[in-house]
């Protein structure tokens, strides 16, 4: 008698999987009537312009370690970890050009021995770090990973120039990835990125590098951001429109089955104009901005965080998350949202 060996199912794709989520954002509220007090700038035309009514900033004694370490507490606790086996701190603001930060927080959160490190992408650069973190799950090199991304960035600001002043603020957001499966609630999906080195001009710090270094006092002022504004809104919106389409394809979906697009918070109107490309309606959209401002890598962990507590986002749907920044890079992933996460803010 011969007998059939019955065929065994294929075990399901390895992922990465969301289990913690937390931020931290600095006491200080500056409004826009604070700037308009000292700027040749108005409230109006802030709120009109870039969406943003206060930002939070740091004061002179805190770094971005101190935010990335509120931040990383948080999801920890919220992920009832006290070990992960990896941090990746998503930062253009780092401490100090060398050493690393992400060492310096792992440290301080009690992670000894662990791999950290920094990853600079700009406002992209938590997208990168979390498809980062999900390749190095994917391929069973750590179990855990803690991904911060947190800005100082009232600390590479001019605050006299009104093109950059009312756009920028300080804080944090983190997650906690763990290895789980491509078919389970939290499961970080198929990523879509690139960059276009030929526009880094538009959005830099010109000194203080290799290329420029700032020697003298007269140097000083090429250590602020220096900004194209209508160069990166006109990029932002295409790249952004772009790169959502290529990650939800990758993950089989429509524009139109993503319940929730968490975009990079640079400026309303380009969330509200990559939006409406996309043909998804405004309500699916969150928005921190007006409280915020641009946080740079700190600002789609804080989205995602303010939109959770807010209960803008709940078990089982599709959110695919965006981003465009300096470089210029750009960055999408999708992932439906976990069953029973606890956003700690």
């Amino acid at each position: 008698m011969i007998f059939a060996r019955r065929a065994m199912p294929p075990a399901p794709a390895p992922a990465a999987r969301l289990i913690g989520l937390g931020s931290y954002l600095p006491p200080l509220k500056v409004s826009n009537a604070d700037l308009a007090a000292r700027l040749d700038t108005t409230d109006e035309w802030i709120r009109t312009r870039i969406g943003i009514a206060e930002r939070h900033i740091a004061d002179p004694a805190t770094a971005t370690s101190d935010l990335a370490v509120e931040a990383g507490s948080r999801a920890m606790k919220s992920a009832e970890l006290e070990h992960v086996d990896a941090v990746i701190l998503a930062t253009a603001t780092p401490d100090h050009h060398v050493p690393g930060t992400a060492p310096v927080v792992a440290h301080r959160l009690g992670l000894c021995q662990v791999s950290a490190f920094d990853l600079g992408a700009g406002c992209s650069g938590f997208v990168y770090a979390t498809t980062v973190a999900a390749g190095l799950i994917h391929a069973g090199t750590v179990g855990t990973v803690l991904v911060i991304g947190a800005e100082k960035l009232s600390a590479v600001i001019d605050p006299a120039d009104r093109s950059t002043a009312p756009i920028f603020g300080d804080g944090a957001g983190a997650v906690v990835l763990t290895a789980g499966h491509a078919d389970e609630p939290g499961a970080v999906g198929p990523a879509a990125w690139g960059s276009d080195g030929g526009h880094a001009d538009a959005l830099v710090i010109p000194g203080g590098g290799s290329r420029s270094p700032s020697r003298t006092t007269a140097d000083l002022e090429n250590l602020y951001v220096r900004m194209n504004g209508n160069e990166v809104f006109r990029h932002a919106v295409r790249r952004i429109t772009q790169v959502t389409q290529e990650a939800a394809t990758a993950a089989g979906w429509t524009a139109q089955d993503i319940d929730r697009l968490i975009v990079h918070q640079a400026n309303a109107r380009i969330s509200a104009a990559a939006a409406h490309a996309l043909g998804i309606p405004a309500e699916r959209v969150p928005s921190n901005i007006a409280r915020v401002g641009n946080t740079s890598a700190a600002s789609i962990p804080l989205l995602l965080s303010h939109a959770a507590i807010d209960g803008q986002l709940k078990a089982g749907q599709r959110v695919v998350v965006a981003a465009f920044g300096a470089g210029f890079t750009w960055a999408a992933t999708t992932l439906l949202w976990p069953t029973g996460l606890q956003a700690l803010a």
